[in-house]
């Protein structure tokens, strides 16, 4: 699925009706709130992830759309029907749990087979859709090794195999890598990926990784105490956040705060605390009370040993801060610098690492130029 840049488009409208509709949901435990008043359409063949820091409600979530939780108020729609009151196993929705839930006394392939003749299917067309589920997430010639005799990659294969099996309208997944090693994670968010594409199915996915869903998902809800601060492709999440908790929690931010001094066409100028004034794009809303957080991420930030020469950077560098490099993190493909301002606080830059060894890099205690224009900063009310 395309991104449409940054433009209104990116919260993506849904045009054909919603295969999912989730309509003012409420789940409480005693007297906590765990889902309040949620609603959220999701359309059919979408990736969506559901995205949260640990408490916020999305496990939750999922259960009510497995059916393991009953809502206490609110609906849960179906393509149009109300599934709030269905049992599990009545519904066309399977749901593959973190800790894979296999049995371990059954071999691979009854272990797959286990829904199928739950739902009382013929004998040959078990043994068809095993071997198709089998085949598609490459477990060929394990069909008869136990869960123990498998990898921690290969048993969430199986897992998948055993949800896909039934072929619901809608696949569960919460926190599905959670267990897995980094590499192994990686290479298996790309198989999902790939089966998600080749099945045309709708996948909801649970995770606190940023970085699966953002590489993962079409569009991404990110959710805070019960409720959904935002929803967004990817790019729209990370490049024009709505709220300065969205910008901290999805990816590294610098978050610079002062009081609007001026407002001229499409640009606001904001006295900072801690960087001066600074000359950002100004936002479509009004500002509460003049108080503004401007946003910047890290590898927006651009560094110099001396002001920009060029005509093109110094148009770039209307937001300009001299200041001393009081930190280095090497992390591979970019190292990241903590640069104090004259006066400020601590901003972190992000600066690519596009040669093999640079020579240039900048070492703690260097006087640096730090830049960025005013497309790159987001306005946020805070």
């Amino acid at each position: 699925m395309t991104d449409d840049a940054i433009q209104t488009s990116g919260d993506i409208g849904l045009i054909d009706p919603p295969l999912l509709q989730v309509d003012a949901v409420v789940k409480r435990f005693g007297g906590f709130t765990a889902v309040d008043r949620l609603s959220l359409e999701i359309r059919a063949g979408e990736f969506f992830a559901l995205l949260g820091p640990s408490g916020c409600g999305k496990t939750t979530l999922l259960r009510m759309l497995a059916g393991f939780e009953v809502p206490d108020a609110g609906r849960i729609l179906l393509n149009g029907r109300d599934i709030a009151g269905v049992p599990p196993y009545q519904r066309p929705v399977n749901m593959m749990f973190q800790n894979y839930a296999l049995f371990p006394h059954l071999n691979v392939r009854d272990n797959i087979a286990f829904g199928l003749k739950r739902a009382n299917l013929p004998r040959a067309e078990i043994a068809s859709r095993v071997a198709e589920m089998v085949a598609l997430v490459k477990l060929e010639g394990l069909e008869k090794r136990k869960p123990d005799q498998l990898s921690g990659g290969q048993r969430q294969r199986v897992a998948l195999a055993r949800a896909l099996a039934r072929r619901p309208q809608l696949l569960l997944l919460d926190e599905p890598l959670a267990a897995l090693d980094k590499k192994l994670r990686e290479n298996t968010q790309t198989e999902l990926m790939r089966l998600q594409r080749q099945l045309g199915m709708t996948f909801i996915i649970v995770t606190h990784d940023q970085e699966e869903a953002m590489m993962m998902a079409d569009r991404i809800g990110v959710m805070e105490s019960g409720r959904l601060e935002q929803v967004a492709t990817p790019r729209r999440l990370y490049e024009a956040p709505k709220s300065r908790w969205v910008a901290e929690f999805v990816g590294g931010v610098n978050i610079l705060e002062g009081e609007v001094e001026s407002r001229d066409g499409g640009r606001v100028t904001v006295a900072t605390r801690d960087a001066g004034r600074v000359i950002a794009a100004a936002p479509a809303q009004a500002l509460t009370n003049g108080h503004a957080c401007i946003a910047i991420r890290p590898e927006k930030i651009r560094l110099s040993r001396r002001a920009p020469a060029s005509d093109a950077d110094r148009n770039a560098a209307i937001n300009r801060l001299e200041g001393i490099v009081t930190g280095v993190s090497y992390l591979g493909g970019q190292t990241v610098y903590q640069v104090r301002p004259d006066g400020g606080a601590e901003l972190r830059v992000a600066v690519a690492n596009a040669t093999r060894l640079d020579v240039d890099a900048y070492h703690v205690t260097q006087h640096v130029v730090a830049w960025f224009a005013a497309d790159d900063c987001v306005v946020l009310d805070p």
